[in-house]
């Protein structure tokens, strides 16, 4: 395992880099669509229910399938890696920011409104700071899912360290094949670490202490 590890350590290190950038930029994009639609939809009845139950049915849907089909429009590559990405982590999102956004005391919108505050102005200033912790949450769960989720992306030849795992598999029991997929698996494991500190400390940094306590 040493000789794989200083033999592949640049690879290791860009595939890392890759796998941890889509993670990434995909949470960032999923967020802020799941929030979007959270906003738009938390203060119907009926459709805070069709948004609980596309998250719950969309969370069912098997990963390597979704791959599959995306294939056939998108051809392999980083795109239907994105989607795909992209898509399961806006669904934890989703159903967070809808119950972050419901669970606000109504007394403190009216007292708002009450001096004097636009619909926009509580929307920003009220209902979404104090909502963010369980938004955020939703972002740390769909982060520790999607992380694992880009490996699988690898079948459709996308960016990030399940190449090492798929690689592995493919020749299971030739030479270094056992080593390349424990390396891959671990990488994606203290990559998931690193991004949960890494949100966790965003939390502290960006949640008012008021309501921390």
């Amino acid at each position: 395992m040493g000789d794989y590890l200083e033999g592949s350590l640049d690879r290791i290190l860009f595939s890392s880099w890759q796998h941890f950038s889509v993670v990434v930029q995909c949470l960032i994009l999923a967020a802020v669509i799941a929030v979007g639609l959270a906003v738009l939809v938390y203060r119907t009845g009926w459709l805070r229910g069709v948004a609980d139950n596309v998250s719950a049915v969309g969370l069912t849907i098997p990963s390597f399938a979704l791959i599959g089909i995306l294939i056939v429009p998108f051809g392999f590559g980083v795109t239907p890696a994105v989607i795909v990405l992209t898509f399961f982590a806006a669904l934890p999102i989703l159903r967070n920011a809808v119950v972050g956004l419901t669970s606000i005391d109504p007394a403190l919108v009216e007292s708002a409104r009450g001096i004097g505050m636009s619909r926009a102005g509580i929307l920003l200033k009220v209902e979404l700071p104090l909502a963010w912790p369980v938004i955020l949450a939703g972002i740390r769960i769909s982060a520790q899912m999607i992380m694992g989720v880009a490996a699988v992306a690898a079948y459709a030849l996308g960016p990030g360290l399940g190449g090492f795992i798929f690689s592995g598999l493919s020749r299971l029991g030739g030479a270094n094949s056992f080593n390349s997929v424990v390396t891959g698996v671990v990488a994606v494991v203290i990559l998931a670490i690193i991004l949960d500190l890494l949100l966790l400390g965003l939390g502290r940094l960006t949640t008012s202490r008021g309501i921390r306590v």
